[in-house]
């Protein structure tokens, strides 16, 4: 029980990576909050991991992160453990893009890591071995068409995790993000569907174009996802900082 009474929060933990995530550091022993939209969806999640509670927040809202962290903290104690994974990605040709998506796509996947990392922050310099994994993509290394306001908000996130892993370098705290390739997570799922529907492709067709840059032509499983964040959160990985980790399948970036 290697973070046995480490207080973890993990976004978007109902679905997907983020709920892999969370059952793998409670595996080690933290104590986990599921922040998300759905408090149905979390509680589902929540009633699979001893001692887990969920929580709903809009991560786009600084007043709505503040509440929901001193909920959090009501329940579990102080933050030693930031995991951001919450986000969205729509798709659709640049000259395409309105206003109203690219703000939501930034608000998502990027303001919503600020107000995270910045409500956190007194916990996590406190902690004796304080914590930022964010999951970004490997959209957040390389560029990727039809996919404009996803690719910039996670570049942007690296910078961010950079950024604050250079700025409290001194400390405990470390901040990395981990960049994922297509994987098996609902958000896929959808983009399959669009790709059928759109183009008349086939579900194997349209999965092989999400895998055709991936050497090992399948998707990451969010396990795979899950296991390099509780590396990253172990006290052991404390020189590992500022870091962005493919999880592709040799993808080169």
């Amino acid at each position: 029980m290697r973070l046995s009474n480490v207080h973890a929060i993990v976004t978007g933990g109902g679905s997907g990576i983020g709920t892999a995530i969370a059952r793998a550091l409670a595996a080690e022993g933290a104590w986990l909050t599921l922040i998300g939209r759905r408090q149905e969806a979390l509680d589902a999640v929540a009633a699979t991991i001893p001692g887990a509670i969920g929580v709903t927040a809009d991560v786009t809202d600084r007043a709505s992160i503040d509440t929901a962290f001193a909920a959090a903290r009501a329940a579990h104690g102080p933050i030693g453990i930031l995991v951001n994974n919450a986000g969205i990605a729509p798709t659709a040709p640049f000259a395409k893009v309105t206003a109203e998506s690219w703000r939501a796509t930034m608000a998502t996947n990027l303001d919503a890591l600020f107000h995270c990392c910045q409500a956190a922050l007194p916990d996590l310099l406190a902690a004796p071995a304080g914590r930022i994994v964010t999951v970004a993509s490997t959209a957040g290394l390389k560029g990727y068409g039809y996919t404009a306001p996803y690719v910039a908000s996670k570049h942007g996130a690296i910078g961010l995790m950079r950024a604050l892993a250079t700025e409290f370098a001194a400390t405990p705290l470390t901040a990395n993000a981990l960049c994922p390739g297509f994987t098996d997570t609902d958000i896929v799922a959808t983009a399959i569907q669009t790709i059928t529907s759109r183009t008349g492709r086939t579900e194997a067709e349209a999965l092989a174009e999400l895998t055709r840059h991936n050497p090992q032509k399948r998707l990451i499983t969010p396990d795979e996802v899950a296991e390099a964040a509780l590396w990253l959160c172990l006290p052991g990985s404390g020189s590992v900082t500022g870091q962005a980790i493919p999880i592709a399948g040799g993808e080169v970036m």
